[in-house]
């Protein structure tokens, strides 16, 4: 059995990063994972101004002043409408890339970008803040589509040797994407009363790139052989990306999974959380996700300036201080992108989950003791620390092992339901954390540490190492702590079992 196994499947070999594969990459992370990172951060800096703008827009309209509450109920719609439009968008994700396919979803994403660009950048001379509470929900709903769709894309573009690395390059693009807002809201720059709503509308810009390059490169292979039907479109797309005429092993493991497939159904979200074989993944990336958003990193972004305050940085100073930190993100997730194939997933999660708690402890006590001549550099020091932990596991692996915990046909649901928990759950803490502050003060980064802690045990306990395994072998891998087999769609043999009755397949794959 064994040696006919082995006669029936193709020699592999180790994908490379090609020209079209790098391209492909960094064009859908620029022009759709930096903007969810760019507009996280955007309105941070030029908040006063933007605020003095509503005032005197209805001073102007109403002759008399806003009050301190109205102000403050449109500001926070101003900073929650991007979640809350990121949660929209994620629940548009499965129908579209369906419908359209990864990158065609992406193309069409680019209006929720454009337009609310546009918008925003025209707000002042319109004299309207309404334009810029409704153009943050559109571009939230940009955000949430793309940061499910350039991963999923991604994940299915690249060789399974280089799929981790190549899966944190969003996360990396969104770490560029909030520095880059806070290199822009320096006050010298475009954080003034003259430069924000340029700063508001370069939004648009990645999008118009993305626009015009991405439709040179190829949609999915395994959208295009598995959802589609089309092997041919399929071996092409796959031979560009490969820079090799010899991409039979990966088509036959493409039409492994299809039959496999065949035997399930296709999943909508409805069917996917029914589904007793897929219980263990969804339940893990709603962990995750959770985790990832309720760990406290908002908190720490909110917090940190006045963290700073307290050691003694200079006001004007916070800024830069700031910047620093972002760079810190960004350098930090590089070093992810080059370790991930090296260490693997489970890893990194487990380091950065535990990284984070035992920050959150320390800044408790830090914080506790502030009045401790060298306690303030305490603090700064777990903020950076946090950040590390953050920025080399939370952050972007939830996003590659939820593309590899799931196959074709489930994909798509399984990134709605995560995208929903992330946002669902970033909307959360931006609502709550601000009553969690007043009340419970420095002591709120305890129930982050422990969310942590609990996410961590959750990771050692059930998620199992994906690194270098095609999406069926994972899916096995899973199988049996979902006690069931993953069958082939030919009687009820499982999957080892169906091996010789491969050869059944319309291909072109040198059976024996």
């Amino acid at each position: 059995m064994a040696k006919h196994e082995e006669c029936v499947k193709p020699v592999e070999r180790s994908g490379r990063l090609t020209a079209v594969l790098a391209l492909a990459t960094l064009i859908s992370a620029f022009g759709s994972s930096f903007q969810y990172g760019y507009n996280v951060a955007v309105i941070n800096s030029p908040s006063p101004y933007m605020q003095r703008f509503y005032n005197t827009t209805y001073l102007e309209r109403y002759d008399r002043p806003m009050e301190e509450n109205l102000l403050t109920l449109l500001w926070s719609l101003s900073v929650s409408m991007y979640p809350l439009g990121g949660l929209f968008g994620s629940l548009m994700v499965a129908p579209l890339v369906n419908k359209l396919g990864r990158k065609g979803t992406l193309l069409f994403n680019n209006i929720f970008s454009i337009v609310p660009a546009v918008m925003m950048g025209v707000s002042e001379v319109a004299k309207s803040y309404e334009i810029i509470i409704v153009s943050r929900f559109i571009v939230g709903i940009c955000a949430g589509l793309s940061s499910n769709v350039v991963p999923m894309y991604l994940g299915e573009l690249s060789p399974k040797n280089l799929r981790g690395a190549l899966g944190i390059i969003p996360q990396l693009f969104i770490t560029i994407g909030i520095l880059s807002a806070q290199v822009l809201g320096i006050r010298n720059i475009l954080g003034n009363s003259t430069g924000w709503t340029l700063m508001l509308g370069l939004t648009g810009i990645p999008a118009v790139i993305e626009l015009l390059l991405l439709p040179f490169f190829p949609e999915s292979p395994r959208y295009m052989l598995i959802q589609r039907g089309d092997e041919k479109s399929a071996k092409k797309a796959l031979q560009r990306l490969r820079g090799s005429d010899n991409v039979d092993a990966e088509l036959w493991e493409m039409r492994l999974e299809d039959q496999s497939e065949k035997a399930e159904g296709r999943l909508s979200v409805l069917t996917l959380l029914s589904q007793r074989s897929l219980r263990w993944q969804l339940v893990s990336i709603v962990v995750m996700n959770m985790g990832q958003q309720l760990s406290g990193v908002n908190a720490i972004y909110y917090y940190a300036d006045s963290i700073y305050a307290t050691a003694g940085v200079k006001q004007n100073d916070i800024q830069y201080v700031t910047v620093g930190t972002g760079a810190v993100n960004v350098f930090m997730t590089i070093a992810a992108v080059f370790i991930v194939e090296a260490t693997g997933r489970r890893l990194l999660l487990l380091c950065g989950f535990g990284i984070c708690c035992g920050a959150c402890v320390l800044l408790t006590v830090a914080l506790y003791f502030q009045s401790v001549t060298w306690m303030p550099y305490v603090s700064i020091a777990c903020v950076i620390i946090y950040v590390i932990g953050h920025a080399i596991g939370p952050s972007p692996i939830p996003y590659v092992v939820t593309t590899e915990m799931f196959r074709q046909s489930a994909r798509p649901a399984a990134f709605m339901v995560a995208g929903s928990v992330h946002w669902l759950s970033n909307f959360t803490v931006g609502l709550v954390f601000p009553f969690m502050e007043r009340g419970l003060g420095s002591y709120s980064f305890i129930i982050f540490s422990f969310i942590c802690l609990v996410t961590l045990i959750y990771i050692l306990l059930v998620v199992p190492e994906t690194k270098g395994k095609t999406f069926l072998e994972i899916c096995q891998m899973f199988a049996k702590r979902n006690k069931v087999e993953i069958k082939l769609g030919d009687g009820d043999l499982p999957l080892k079992e169906m091996m010789p009755q491969l050869n059944t397949f319309p291909t072109t794959v040198p059976f024996c």
